[in-house]
């Protein structure tokens, strides 16, 4: 297949869409235990479509995992998130500016919180062209209020209660929404030179009614994201054919 976008979420409610939406689709086996990865075209872009598993290491070793084997051009982390900001709103939409990892804590030595020691950087950031992709294709179906861009934070928790949210912004006051396996994927996408975005639908507050919100708001959300990804991958692929005529004139 032509080098592909690869397409990450951690749980089958995230991807199944994708995954039955793909032409020319194969299941591919993987030896990485419950690591289960389509291939196709999503429209006119081949795309590699994977169920992660929950959590910063599932989504490390599946992201490093896809690079090694298909060499994307892009990754895309694709999912829900809870709301941190006080602007977030349950259907709202965020697109990764940048991404860090609120629960890695090295203060006893002095170091501020989600900094990670012998990095160049510990702040992964989105892929500017991805990014304005992104931003238009969300914008065509949602008003200017519900896409929003800009920090997100990740965490190995499900963030539930409103003490807990009020923690994670006292140490990172800009983030935006707070989810599960962002800014792994991010790590591993920056550390291989691989441009990445992280794109999530809002499908709870990260307060203390957050668990009932995420079981009533998934279902009807994911569809919602879903087609502002497909709307992302023809605007990226209108754009670098239109990069390459240019290119070869």
């Amino acid at each position: 297949m032509d080098k592909p976008i690869a397409i990450i979420g951690a749980m089958d409610e995230e991807v199944e869409e994708l995954r039955e939406s793909l032409t020319d689709r194969g299941p591919v086996c993987t030896p990485l235990p419950n690591l289960p990865l389509s291939t196709g075209n999503l429209g006119r872009q081949a795309v590699v479509v994977c169920r992660c598993g929950i959590g910063k290491v599932n989504a490390a070793m599946a992201t490093q995992y896809i690079i090694d084997q298909y060499r994307p051009t892009a990754i895309i982390n694709s999912g829900i998130a809870g709301g941190a900001s006080k602007k977030m709103q349950i259907g709202d939409i965020v697109l990764g500016t940048s991404s860090m990892q609120h629960d890695f804590d090295l203060g006893e030595f002095g170091r501020p919180r989600g900094i990670i020691p012998r990095l160049p950087t510990s702040v992964f950031q989105g892929d500017p062209n991805l990014l304005e992709v992104a931003f238009h294709a969300a914008r065509d179906m949602l008003p200017a209020g519900k896409v929003h861009q800009g920090l997100i934070v990740t965490g190995d928790q499900f963030i539930g209660s409103k003490e807990k949210k009020e923690e994670i912004l006292e140490f990172f006051p800009d983030a935006l929404c707070v989810e599960m396996e962002g800014a792994a994927i991010a790590q591993v996408a920056t550390a291989n030179e691989v441009p990445h975005l992280i794109i999530r639908a809002i499908s709870d507050l990260a307060d203390d009614s957050a668990p009932q919100d995420f079981e009533q708001f998934i279902t009807k959300i994911v569809p919602v994201l879903n087609r502002i990804l497909a709307r992302l991958l023809i605007r990226w692929v209108n754009r670098t054919r239109s990069a390459r005529h240019s290119a070869n004139r």
